[in-house]
């Protein structure tokens, strides 16, 4: 899958779920806290993926750190406008290696351990609209923490509760690596990226890869050239492959999957009328963060939800035929007896999930 969507912490359990017989959360844990084989990075478009350990320094290559970059002149910014300093680049280079001083001593901490340390963590940024009305507050940990994520130098850790906590502990990048990242020139980075992202979602749209990586179009451009992308036709226009993939895909044979919400599969390409139909309305949220997702035969059919009390719901949004209905019904009555007592609800919520969920 080249890299699983984590922004919602929920999601990556899910995926794996959906995708391997047998799965259990601890198998999950286990790679990503004891054996660190897997990561969760700030990566392409700015978004949180859990990668293994070959994917991570293609990401943070192409992606990881130019945001970083960006993301410094965004904060200093906002340390001015809100007068928290005169000069934000001062400030940061003030509080950031102090703030790594604690991780280090630490060894793998939460924000709250820090701002105690750190106190100009604990200041909060308010933002307001034109009128002057509050619109949201930010704290500065959370804010100069994420920075130094998109910088590689911290990693999020542990989470602070179970498998469904968004609280992580943080990490000193290289300690919880074991060492450092390896450093990739841009292009090679990019064009490896490129390359998994063909393998797997290929073909693909130009507009598919530059909205999936976040990349400008002569980043994408360059990447396609340097594997030697063949074009192919499709309808929705020009496509590529990987000149080695262009042989006609047999069937996988009549299938059913439940996807969660920001699912790696359901968030692969730009272009999704061929797999989503007209619902995306209903599906996505205005965003455009897809929800929980049925799939019959590689085309999404409907939704799932889960209801305060933890019963799996769903609906099915076309005339499947009682066969593939059957099919469905028994893989949530697997996905039911999977969460036993455990109730997710999707970080961004789509239409339907909240009808169905409430």
């Amino acid at each position: 899958m080249v890299a699983l969507h984590s922004s919602d912490p929920v999601t990556v359990y899910l995926s794996v779920w959906a995708r391997v017989d047998g799965f259990d959360v601890g198998d999950l844990e286990s790679l990503l806290y004891d054996q660190r084989v897997l990561f969760r990075i700030y990566g392409m478009r700015r978004t949180l993926w859990v990668v293994d350990r070959h994917t991570l320094p293609l990401v943070d290559n192409s992606s990881t750190r130019r945001i970083g970059a960006t993301q410094v002149k965004r904060l200093v910014k906002v340390l001015q406008d809100a007068g928290v300093a005169e000069d934000g680049n001062t400030w940061l280079d003030d509080v950031i290696p102090r703030t790594m001083s604690v991780i280090r001593r630490h060894g793998e901490v939460p924000a709250r351990v820090i701002t105690p340390e750190v106190p100009e963590m604990a200041e909060k940024i308010v933002y307001t609209n034109q009128a002057g009305r509050i619109i949201g507050t930010t704290g500065l940990s959370t804010s100069t923490l994420t920075l130094m994520s998109l910088q590689s130098t911290i990693i999020r850790g542990r989470p602070m509760g179970s498998w469904i906590s968004g609280q992580y502990r943080w990490a000193e990048m290289t300690d919880w690596l074991g060492e450092e990242i390896e450093q990739i020139p841009v292009e090679e980075a990019s064009a490896q990226l490129i390359r998994m992202w063909l393998h797997t979602f290929g073909p693909g749209t130009e507009a598919d890869m530059r909205w999936w990586t976040g990349w400008t179009a002569a980043q994408v451009r360059r990447a396609l050239g340097d594997v030697g992308a063949v074009e192919v036709e499709l309808e929705d226009g020009i496509g590529y492959l990987l000149p080695d993939d262009l042989e006609p895909v047999e069937s996988a044979g009549e299938w059913v999957a439940l996807l969660p919400s920001l699912d790696p599969t359901v968030m692969g390409w730009k272009e999704r009328d061929w797999y989503l139909g007209d619902h995306q309305p209903t599906l996505f949220d205005r965003n455009g963060n897809a929800g929980p997702t049925i799939w019959v035969d590689g085309k999404v059919v409907g939704g799932w939800s889960q209801t305060s009390g933890g019963e799996v719901v769903y609906e099915i949004l076309d005339d499947i035929g009682d066969s593939a209905r059957s099919a469905v019904a028994r893989r949530v009555e697997t996905l039911q007896d999977w969460l036993g007592e455990v109730t997710v609800t999707p970080r961004f919520r789509s239409p339907h999930d909240r009808a169905l969920g409430g």
